[in-house]
């Protein structure tokens, strides 16, 4: 009589037993039949001595699921650039850059994050970047993937509406009574003629004859950006200051306040004015015009700066103020030697005239004098030379009285306040009077280096505004994604020595911040960045959409990060730092 066939399904059972504080698994392949009514087993082989993944394959397999090579697992479909997204995302979600914008979600909001984004990431035109972001994650993860060129000129009007509650937001989290408040005026030029605001006046880009904009920019002391303003480009930076006050103290609510200008832009009118309103009082510089007379009526004496670099002085030309007096000596040295320069300079070439004139090859005397006018005005020395001009001579030499006067002031400079030594020392006008620098370095950054607000090709004046309006907001980002990467970039993580340091001296940075910059490596002995190539390491994160060729047609597909490097991860995890 036959035998009937075991035809069951195979499957691994896996028993546990302890023997003397040991614990021991069996891993049996068996046959489950039935046999006269009954369900029996049959053990098929022990596969104990194989490695535990390869027994977990062979349950899985027994048990329905199919395994494919590696290789044919699945493909990508599509890879975009994602890291630099999700570090400039983060950073939004920290400060509660949604919120601040608008209380309540909606298009326009959405639509002006994703510009502020893209500003941060990439600045390009309106138009390239609504094709540029469809390269990153940035248009899907701030839904506005089917946006266009239009939408983001709707958004930017809608902006523009809110700039005034926006910009109070901010003054509430950085501006406290009695705090300073940092005021600067800056010009980007346009591309185009017909915009209402384009007009030429000094131009600080080095584009002469080119129609610009002006804008000044309110930050807190350490050039965290409050508020902007936009003025025609022939403004006059003066004309600007008291409107600003008087906006910081209606708009903005701040009653006392420290306003930092530098020298050219806290006109005496305005000093009047804030002389007569209380709570305002104010750090500015004396022009050099203003020095001389200082000295020549012996209430500065240079002499007393051989023993200490600062000294405090009063003045019956400024009543109720105090005259912080500071010769940096470096910089007395850099001015000399540059005039020396420019005095050799015009030396040789008003010498090749002489020569000229001597020899018969230039004669007459208008023709004589427009040679040398040109001379002496490239190098703008002309009043430290004597020149005797006729029909037919031509000499010259230095005055030297007017050298030595100049020279008196190398490296000479006067801080004004209205702040009395029991609120602020004169080391700390100093330092503050400096802090302007943070915002020069904000416009820098504005115009040049990350978020390239210039040139301006926007026709219409609103737009013009709502355009500098969201490049500010950008930087406001960018400036805490700067403070927060400090270790890992060139800038100085060693903030609170600044307090101790000699304030006439020129800068110094730390120790720390010398061995970054000299060997470019950070202790780890991974390369220091800078806020670009950081953002561009960031980039190499990709989002990769995959799918599995074996799949159903009808399948979704799904995503898969890059695993981020250490320097990623830092990155990522300093931002989350970030707070308000």
């Amino acid at each position: 009589m036959s035998m009937p066939a075991r035809t069951g399904t195979a499957h691994v059972v896996t028993t546990t037993r302890k023997y003397k504080d040991r614990v021991y698994h069996t891993h049996l392949l068996r046959r489950s039949y039935r046999e006269g009514g009954m369900v029996k087993n049959e053990t098929l082989g022990n596969l104990s001595h194989l490695p535990d993944a390869l027994i977990d394959i062979i349950r899985r397999s027994l048990q329905g699921e199919t395994f494919v090579p590696l290789a044919k697992a699945f493909e990508i479909e599509r890879s975009r650039a994602h890291g630099q997204v999700q570090a400039v995302s983060m950073a939004m979600q920290r400060l509660g850059f949604a919120s601040l914008i608008a209380s309540k979600p909606c298009r326009e909001r959405d639509l002006v994050l994703a510009m502020i984004a893209s500003r941060i990431v990439a600045p390009q035109t309106k138009l390239a970047t609504t094709r540029w972001w469809h390269t990153t994650t940035l248009a899907e993860d701030f839904a506005v993937s089917d946006a266009n060129e239009d939408d983001l000129y709707a958004a930017m009007d809608w902006l523009l509406q809110r700039q005034a509650t926006i910009e109070k937001k901010l003054a509430k989290r950085h501006l406290s009574a009695g705090g300073l408040v940092l005021y600067d005026l800056s010009s980007s030029y346009f591309e185009g003629t017909t915009c209402p605001l384009a007009k030429r006046g000094y131009n600080r880009d080095g584009k002469h004859g080119m129609l610009q904009v002006n804008y000044g920019l309110l930050t807190d002391a350490r050039g965290c950006p409050v508020a902007v303003s936009v003025h025609e480009g022939n403004t006059a930076d003066s004309t600007t200051f008291l409107p600003e006050v008087q906006r910081l103290r209606t708009s903005f609510g701040v009653e006392r306040m420290v306003m930092v200008g530098d020298r050219g832009m806290i006109s005496q009118k305005a000093i009047q004015e804030m002389r007569d309103s209380d709570g305002i009082g104010w750090i500015t510089a004396l022009k050099g015009v203003s020095i001389r007379p200082l000295i020549e009526q012996g209430q500065l004496q240079l002499g007393l700066f051989d023993e200490r670099n600062l000294l405090e002085l009063s003045s019956p030309d400024y009543p109720g103020e105090r005259l912080v007096a500071c010769r940096n000596p470096q910089l007395a040295k850099l001015r000399a030697h540059k005039r020396e320069a420019l005095l050799c300079a015009t030396e040789n070439k008003l010498e090749a005239i002489k020569v000229r004139v001597a020899g018969g090859r230039l004669a007459g005397q208008d023709a004589i004098g427009v040679c040398v006018g040109k001379v002496v005005n490239q190098y703008k020395v002309a009043k430290h030379f004597e020149l005797l001009i006729d029909e037919t001579s031509f000499s010259f030499t230095r005055k030297a009285d007017s050298i030595a006067a100049e020279a008196a002031l190398d490296g000479l400079y006067i801080i004004r306040t209205s702040l009395p030594a029991a609120e602020m020392t004169g080391a700390d006008c100093v330092r503050n009077y400096k802090s302007l620098a943070n915002v020069e370095r904000a416009f820098r950054s504005l115009k040049t280096i990350d978020l390239k607000v210039r040139p301006i090709h926007h026709r219409l004046a609103d737009r013009v505004r709502a355009h500098i309006f969201l490049c500010m907001l950008a930087y406001y980002v960018e400036w805490h994604m700067r403070e927060a990467w400090r270790e890992l970039m060139f800038a100085d993580t060693d903030q609170q020595a600044k307090a101790t340091r000699d304030p006439v001296a020129p800068a110094t940075r730390s120790e720390t911040a010398l061995a970054k910059v000299s060997q470019h490596i950070l202790d780890d002995g991974t390369p220091v960045h800078s806020f670009s190539t950081l953002m561009a390491d960031l980039a190499t994160l990709v989002r990769n959409t995959c799918r599995t060729p074996l799949a159903a047609a009808d399948a979704p597909s799904f995503d898969i990060l890059t695993t981020p490097s250490a320097k990623q991860q830092r990155a990522m995890k300093l931002l989350e730092q970030i707070t308000v």
